[in-house]
Order: C-alpha cells, then structure tokens, then sequence
C-alpha cells in the first residue's frame, strides 16, 4: 500500500465511510487516477466538516467579539508581557483543568486577552463558553423556569474553558453570593475558568458580602491558577475618539 492509499484509509476511518472500491468506482474517469479523485473528495468533505465545527463552537462560545494575542497593545500594557501570554497560547493547562485570573482596574485589556485565549482555544478544537458574572447569576437564578437559561448552562458546564468576565463590578445578594460558589465549586478542577476582575482577591468579601463563601470560592479558583495582576492607565480613555475626529 503506497502513501497515498495509506493517507486515503486515515481520511476514510477520521470520516467514519464504509470502504470503497476505488478501481470499480471510477473505472470510466480517465481524467485522473481513481485514488487522486478519491482523496480530493474526502480532503474536501474533512475540510468541510472542520470548519462548519469551528464555526459551531464558535457559535456556543458566545464571544462578544474576536480578539487575538497579535491585536494587543503590549507597548501600552506593560504590566504584563507577550512571552508571557504566550506562553499560555499552547493550552495545556486547559487539559490540567488549570485557572486564569486577570486582575485589574477597568479598561486595561483584561477581557481582550481573556477572549483572546478562548479564541486561541477555539482554534486547537476545546470547546470555549463565556459569560459575565451578572448573566450567570441571571441564568443561574432561572434555571429553573427557563429553558433558555437552561439549555445556555448546559453549554456552560460542558465546555473545556470558561471564561466569566467582569467578576466584582455589581455587589452579590447572599443568595447570588452561594450560587457564584455553587457554580465555581462544580467546575473545581475539572473545568478550567478565566476569570477577568476590577477587584483584588483582598476585595472580594466586599461584592459577595460574606468572608466565608468568599474563601470557599477562592480556595477553589487559586489552587491550580496563573493570577496576571495588570495595571497602568485605561487604554480605552487614552485612545477615545470624538465625532470630529471622522
């Protein structure tokens, strides 16, 4: 069996298709041989199938935009560097069920680099879900009598990364305060979470209103954790623009 029948073979068993009888089949083309028509053919429908799942999670995903490492300003932000991010490009810590947490003041790039990771996981095929903590709250709250809210945690708990952006910008009652711990606790190290903040970890009693859940919750999220502390000026204010400016 030659290189070419070989590659043929993997591309029909990745495809789950029966096997064919090549030589029968395309016993009238005389244009090219059967096995280049074949392999063109199955080449084609692989090609088909990987991008419709990209776009496929793309779609659960639920991103609010698309942003990549390239895209970002590392000579403004200079708190964290490229190396540094890069080195989280490969994901293997999505397959050690590890945490991202960038923290920060508003407008320094936390939730770009945040997206720009689930896009990056995107890309190498895990499945990526995202959310603000105000919206999970709300699907955890309603859960119950929502199918929508159902169906939109289900994508959430089965995904491989989630990311739950603006953590600490509106204050938890008591009972939103222990379903956040609730939902944390279930992804517990099997799950990877990026979680992107305004608020240091000494600030968190503050918006969850209570000490003890507060610990719980991060004694689940910091065990396995790379913590990316950011700081420096708001890069959107920095770079407004004003309607004269078109």
């Amino acid at each position: 069996m030659n290189e070419r029948q070989l590659h043929i073979e993997t591309l029909l068993k990745t495809l789950r298709f029966a096997p064919v009888d090549f030589d029968a089949l395309f016993a009238e083309n005389t244009s090219s041989t059967p096995l280049e028509c074949v392999e063109s053919f199955l080449q084609y429908q692989l090609n088909q199938r990987t991008e419709k799942q990209i776009l496929m999670r793309r779609k659960r995903a639920n991103l609010p935009s698309v942003k990549t490492i390239e895209q970002f300003d590392f000579g403004f932000q200079t708190s964290i560097s490229k190396p540094q991010l890069l080195r989280l490009c490969d994901m293997t810590w999505v397959e050690q069920a590890y945490n991202v947490c960038f923290l920060g003041p508003p407008g320094i790039g936390k939730t770009h680099l945040a997206v720009a990771l689930g896009v990056k996981a995107l890309d190498l095929g895990y499945a990526v879900a995202f959310t603000t903590l105000d919206e999970l709250i709300k699907l955890l709250k309603t859960e119950t009598i929502s199918v929508q809210s159902k169906r939109r945690l289900k994508i959430l708990n089965s995904a491989a990364l989630i990311i739950v952006d603006e953590v600490g910008f509106l204050p938890l009652t008591n009972t939103e305060a222990n379903l956040f711990f609730g939902f944390v606790s279930a992804q517990s190290e099997k799950t990877s979470m990026i979680l992107t903040s305004n608020k240091g970890f000494d600030e968190w009693a503050d918006f969850l209103g209570d000490a003890t859940i507060t610990t719980a919750i991060l004694d689940r999220l910091i065990h396995h954790c790379e913590i990316i502390n950011m700081t420096g000026k708001s890069y959107r204010l920095e770079h407004r623009k004003s309607i004269t400016d078109f």
